[in-house]
């Protein structure tokens, strides 16, 4: 159900701009705009979840950069990830706020079968895998220790002793992550492998979605806000989520985040905005100046060295958006970040919305979300290097982003040396490196990229 009081500032703003048509003949704008009658759609619905890298869809609603487009637009919270995009599919959001594997799985037909693609890559970092404070102490005896405080990266080599301990007393280790195709269960997944702990296969040829199969630690789904009250019940042992729900469990002592995905791979993409093929097609100049207003959201939320934070983080704790404390959502988006209580750290990069190029839906971060499908068994079968970069192409539509990126240039709201060259730009990040494994990923090499693990599929391997 759409929230009241978004509700209520959309009419009240749709009033106030047909008043001003009306007066002054043309559509209230603050710059060179595309003409509203350009527009195949000005009243929007989009999606979201609450977490804090929902920021974009906020701050351009709360900045009137819809607005300055001539777009009427709600943001409505959703239940969980399937739902939300049950409904972007179904035509009752026009878009949302989704996990980045969701445009893919749903385009390949991994649970449904959908083209959904994506023209807006919504940040980067802003996930931790935290665990109860029982795992903890069994775990931080294995930890490094430097002036009394634990090393960190936090390797799941020091998780593995704890592991196999539950093992031999016949209990099942368990860990929560948010959707089958998040980037929270492939974080996690990665984590856990780099050390020597197997969280499982899936196998949709054979029926089993479970994704436990030769499981060491089993993992399933948890809608991000219940996470911390699912591990205070011991229903989990620990989880993989977007802020600000494992800074919850440190202000509510009930568990302490171990790991930023930072430290597991620096700067990866996160979320995405996805929309439906059909809704793209339908609505190309809406599309691009919904992308417009995102990319504007963006640059505020990291301008001046994120001096807009303060600002950001009060919005984002109003009900309507995520609704936890200030403090709580401040812990991260503000550049630090609280694992043990007490031990609270610099993480200047913990959220990037803009900067390092972050809205580039870039070909590349598409094929490693491709890649983790595959290593896990959600591709069942071995796929060529071309199929990889074919799909990604499908789903990720930087040329939609750059006729955006071009308009604002043009408008003067944001500079060329903003954005990548496009003249040159070929959607591949090259090779990059910084991984808690030190395993190298080239997006042009999947399938090299794949035959470096110990633990996962590679090449013909199914799972039997």
């Amino acid at each position: 159900m759409m929230d009241t009081s978004l509700a209520t500032g959309v009419l009240i703003r749709k009033v106030v701009r047909l008043a001003a048509v009306l007066l002054l003949g043309s559509a209230l704008s603050t710059g060179p705009a595309r003409a509203a009658d350009a527009l195949e759609k000005e009243d929007l619905k989009f999606g979201f979840i609450k977490l804090t890298d929902m920021a974009p869809l906020a701050i351009a609603y709360e900045k009137r950069y819809f607005e300055d487009e001539g777009l009427y637009v709600t943001l409505e919270a959703q239940a969980n990830w399937k739902v939300l995009l049950d409904r972007v599919i179904d035509g009752e959001l026009d878009g949302a706020h989704m996990l980045a594997g969701q445009p893919l799985g749903a385009t390949i037909g991994f649970g449904t079968q959908a083209h959904v693609i994506t023209a807006f890559s919504m940040d980067l970092n802003g996930n931790g895998i935290t665990l109860s404070n029982k795992v903890w102490e069994q775990m931080k005896a294995h930890v490094p220790h430097a002036d009394g405080r634990p090393v960190h990266p936090i390797k799941a080599d020091y998780l593995k002793p704890v592991v196999e301990q539950y093992r031999r007393d016949g209990k099942p280790f368990r860990m929560g992550m948010v959707f089958p195709v998040s980037t929270h269960n492939y974080e996690l997944r990665y984590w856990l492998a780099a050390g020597g702990i197997h969280p499982g296969y899936y196998a949709p040829h054979k029926g089993d979605t479970s994704g436990q199969i030769e499981a060491d630690a089993l993992l399933s789904v948890t809608p991000p806000p219940q996470m911390p009250a699912t591990l205070e019940a011991g229903t989990i042992d620990g989880y993989c989520v977007g802020e600000p729900w494992n800074q919850q469990a440190v202000f509510k002592g009930i568990g302490v985040p171990v790991i930023t995905d930072y430290e597991i791979w620096k700067n990866n993409p996160e979320k995405v905005f996805g929309v439906s093929r059909a809704w793209a097609d339908e609505n190309p100049n809406t599309h691009i100046a919904v992308v417009k207003a995102l990319i504007r959201a963006a640059a505020w939320l990291d301008a001046d060295n994120n001096a807009n934070r303060p600002e950001a983080v009060k919005i984002l704790s109003r009900p309507e958006y995520v609704g936890a404390d200030y403090e709580v959502i401040a812990n991260s988006m503000t550049g630090t970040f609280e694992y043990e209580k007490g031990d609270r750290r610099e993480v200047p990069d913990f959220n990037v919305f803009f900067r390092y190029n972050a809205t580039y839906p870039y070909y590349s971060d598409a094929v490693w979300y491709l890649t983790q499908m595959r290593r896990w068994g959600q591709i069942p079968d071995a796929q060529p290097d071309n199929w990889y970069s074919e799909i990604a192409r499908k789903v990720y539509r930087p040329d939609i982003y750059a006729k955006a990126a071009k308009e604002l240039i043009a408008e003067g709201k944001l500079q060329a040396q903003d954005f990548p060259d496009f003249a040159s730009e070929t959607g591949f990040r090259p090779p990059q490196t910084e991984f808690i494994d030190g395993v190298p990923y080239d997006g042009t090499k999947p399938n090299q990229y794949l035959s470096q693990f110990s633990i996962g599929l590679k090449g013909d391997e199914v799972v039997r």
